[in-house]
């Protein structure tokens, strides 16, 4: 067995390449003392807008931030319902609740782990009542309107999003996208006949720049994009206190804001992101190729026609994750559980009075997920080795 450590991201050797750059970038905020807004923030902005194809962007203080002031910017009010899904990071659900909403969840699909549509629908139809005056869905149990969805693009795919938006459309929605995984991830509408990028198909969108994402930090940062310049100016307000000018507040508002060292060092990212999202795709394209044969032993990530992933994470699924893992970490290979209990079986939302077996597609990934080393530098030997230890742990069942 071979003594490297293949980690299951590296975050290394990507900065070392843009070490200068960052230099300079520095350079430019110490010698302007411009650490808050200005050209640097404005300019990654309108790079990022460009990029996602969407109106505006404002940058933010994290990807946690970017959706809670999108909810907020959207109309969520306290007492709406939010409805999103139980497998995602707490973030998205902590989102809804500080903008005074009230989460609740639909199941996933099978194979994409993304929102069910069908799924959506039914919980409308059934769980759910239209006010035709009012014009809004109500739900039975609780009597609270629900007010929007946030689909959630997990592991570089975005959700299936023409029946989520065609549903928003007959329900009276707001769509806010959760792309934190999904910089650059593409989906072709049916309805549209063209591709839209993840950040341009919704209301508004959030995105996290958290430093393992595909498009990283050195530290915590965030976006909101929209076609909507209402929702742009509101999140404005809210991530500086509510401030149109200095001491003029229009609102009560947060301390949100993007810094400009971390405006800076994405702009120089951002210009490399396409080439890394390619790269991550040909990795993924090996993989599958490597595993060629071992679908009987574990259930490889599912790309649906019209989907175009940037691989955020590769995610592999088996019966017996723990004793794979333990076997990787033996093999030097490091791993990754996204995610290993279901929203809805957490602590945090004993109150919303869920129990095991409410979403079964969900809890079963969350049993079985594993995510095996992912990032642009990953050589096609490193993951020949991963892929070896993988299948001999898998036979050893």
């Amino acid at each position: 067995m071979s003594d490297e450590k293949i980690p299951f991201l590296d975050l290394v050797t990507v900065h070392r390449g843009l070490e200068e750059e960052f230099v300079q970038i520095l350079r430019k905020a110490l010698s302007t003392a411009g650490f808050i807004g200005g050209p640097m923030v404005q300019g990654f902005e309108q790079d990022f807008a460009q990029f996602c194809e969407s109106r505006a962007c404002v940058g933010v203080g994290s990807g946690t931030d970017a959706l809670r002031f999108a909810l907020i910017a959207a109309g969520i009010r306290p007492g709406d319902i939010v409805v999103t899904v139980p497998n995602t990071f707490i973030a998205t659900t902590e989102a809804i609740s500080q903008a005074g909403g009230t989460p609740d969840f639909v199941d996933i699909d099978e194979r994409t782990y993304t929102i069910d549509p069908v799924k959506l629908r039914q919980y409308l139809e059934t769980q759910c009542a239209w006010n035709p005056t009012l014009k809004r869905a109500f739900h039975n149990r609780s009597g609270k309107p629900v007010a929007a969805a946030v689909p959630v693009h997990l592991y570089g795919q975005m959700a299936d999003m023409d029946p989520i938006l065609a549903l928003a459309d007959e329900f009276n929605l707001k769509v806010v996208e959760d792309a934190c995984q999904a910089q650059g991830a593409e989906y072709f509408s049916q309805k549209d006949h063209q591709w839209h990028t993840a950040g341009s198909m919704g209301h508004a969108a959030a995105f996290s720049f958290y430093p393992g994402k595909n498009l990283g930090a050195c530290g915590e940062a965030g976006a909101v994009t929209t076609n909507e310049e209402p929702i742009a100016q509101i999140c404005r307000l809210l991530r500086d206190h509510g401030q149109s000018k200095k001491y003029c507040h229009d609102m009560e508002g947060y301390n949100g804001r993007l810094d400009a060292i971390q405006a800076g060092f994405l702009r120089v990212k951002l210009g490399r992101l396409k080439a890394w999202n390619e790269q991550r795709r040909e990795i993924a394209e090996r993989y599958h190729k490597l595993f060629a044969g071992a679908e009987a032993l574990l259930t490889l990530p599912h790309q649906p026609e019209g989907s175009r992933s940037v691989y955020h994470l590769y995610v592999v699924r088996v019966a017996d994750r723990a004793g794979l893992q333990k076997r990787l970490d033996q093999a030097g290979i490091g791993t990754g559980i996204h995610y290993p209990t279901a929203l809805h079986l957490t602590k945090a939302y004993e109150g919303l009075g869920f129990c095991v077996g409410d979403f079964p597609v969900a809890e079963r990934a969350s049993a079985e997920v594993l995510s095996l080393p992912m990032f642009p530098e990953l050589t096609g030997r490193q993951q020949e080795r991963v892929v070896s230890e993988v299948i001999k742990a898998c036979k050893c069942r």
